[in-house]
């Protein structure tokens, strides 16, 4: 057992910068290399993939990375752990596998772990008894069930562990919690009981604090003027001790900052309730945590205190709900934005002359230049050009696709000063509605597999 470990994120979500894990791995010392791949929307996405192509529904950036670092990560002992695997671990797992033996790194063990997907386990639990009802709605997820996309549970840190005292060198899993990416090393290499809360916690925190990647390295700061080298910018590292705690840092020479500011700027990201943060493993108190300066670009986080986790999972399931469509043109001149709502009203009268309708709840008509971003906190203004941005929603398909052929014309059959229509007809897309659950955990199981190159 080790008293100190290195563990960086080097992805935020998938689409981040192929280059923070690239140099993490590159620019120095580094025990274990975290990447976060999923959001609940992502899933659903995934999902759709998977059914064109029983070989989809992974993060494919994930082996585009793979195939620039693994010699490097393999010689160096760096273990990787990733939610890469989205709703099919397994085909991620034979890609990575199959790039290893191409690289030739002989003797490298690739893991997965599986048991977060539920989908095809819906109706055997809704008849069991387990309606899953919306937590913000109240609703009984049987309302929608003919239009379930995704479904998956938001497993921790033991699955994680687990997989690692397997010898797994790298851990691919599916809907694995952003924090555990970082907690799941931890409680493998400290040895860690499942009632040690106050641990647990202290590790959600640090897989909290890194999980969006460099935004508590600089990126998206409010400061933003004191951040210097934002195209080297680093990624984060925690380095944790078998105590629980852990200092915030970053490789030396790397752009971006580590301050106690920065830290707290992302610790309060999509908290909740800061003295009962829900996980799978624990419940932790962010009020407890002691942030302070420890240096240039580190800094330490300790006397975090935690409790037992609850008795359910959460679980996030998507859902087809409609259909939309989004267009833009460029207004420019002289009462640009005068000239952009008239256009948005010649649009949608156009349609009504068709009889084509939207109740106002499903359009949308923004003004982007004016001060949308935000209105009501701003003045309005009146800038030399605008865009216009108008967008439908609807559950008739068809309806969606004809407002997408209004837009263009408005071109010679508008107010003068239109430009910019070079995408061409906005055409309907899938909207995914996000249903979050819960489900006892005993109705759970993961499972770890490992194979050897």
């Amino acid at each position: 057992m080790r008293d100190k470990i290195l563990i960086a994120n080097g992805q935020g979500f998938w689409g981040d910068s192929i280059l923070g894990p690239v140099r993490l791995v590159r620019e120095g010392p580094l025990d274990y290399l975290a990447l976060d791949y999923l959001a609940e929307v992502t899933m659903s996405i995934m999902q759709k993939l998977r059914s064109r192509d029983p070989d989809a529904g992974y993060a494919t950036d994930f082996v585009a990375m793979l195939d620039r670092i693994l010699p490097e990560a393999h010689e160096r002992g760096v273990k990787i752990v990733a939610n890469a695997g989205g709703v099919n671990p397994r085909a991620c797992m034979r890609a990575v596998l199959a790039l290893a033996r191409r690289k030739g790194c002989k003797g490298l063990k690739v893991g997965v772990v599986e048991g977060d997907d539920i989908l095809e386990r819906l109706d055997e639990i809704l008849a069991a008894g387990h309606p899953m009802t919306n937590l913000d709605t109240g609703e009984p997820l049987s309302t929608v069930r003919d239009r379930i996309l995704s479904a998956n549970v938001y497993i921790g840190a033991p699955a994680v562990a687990e997989c690692l005292a397997a010898g797994a060198d790298i851990v691919i899993g599916g809907r694995i919690t952003d924090p555990a990416l970082v907690a799941g090393p931890m409680l493998h290499e400290f040895g860690w009981s499942l009632d040690d809360h106050d641990k647990l916690a202290a590790s959600t925190v640090a897989g909290h604090i890194v999980e969006c990647g460099a935004q508590c390295t600089g990126g998206n700061y409010t400061n933003w003027r004191d951040v210097q080298g934002w195209a080297n910018i680093g990624y984060p590292i925690i380095e944790a001790c078998a105590d629980g705690t852990f200092h915030v840092t970053k490789h030396e020479g790397t752009g971006g900052m580590v301050t106690r500011d920065s830290v707290v700027h992302q610790l309060l990201y999509e908290m909740g309730d800061p003295r009962r943060y829900l996980g799978p493993d624990c419940t932790a108190d962010f009020t407890s945590a002691v942030v302070a300066q420890d240096g240039p670009d580190r800094v330490k986080v300790s006397g975090v205190k935690g409790g037992p986790a609850t008795d359910t999972f959460k679980v996030s399931i998507s859902y087809h709900d409609g259909y939309k469509a989004t267009g833009q043109l460029t207004v420019s001149g002289p009462d640009a934005v005068a000239k952009a709502q008239l256009c948005a009203d010649i649009v949608f009268d156009r349609l009504a002359l068709d009889g084509v309708t939207f109740e106002d709840s499903q359009k949308m008509v923004e003004f982007v230049g004016a001060g949308v971003c935000h209105a009501g906190m701003v003045p309005a203004i009146d800038p030399p050009e605008v865009v216009l941005r108008l967008g439908v929603r609807d559950h008739d398909k068809v309806k969606v696709n004809r407002f997408g052929m209004e837009i263009v014309p408005l071109v010679t059959s508008g107010p003068p000063g239109v430009t910019g229509f070079a995408g061409g007809r906005p055409k309907a897309t899938d909207v995914v509605g996000y249903w979050p659950a819960l489900l006892d955990k005993d109705l759970v199981k993961t499972s770890v597999t490992v194979e050897e190159v």
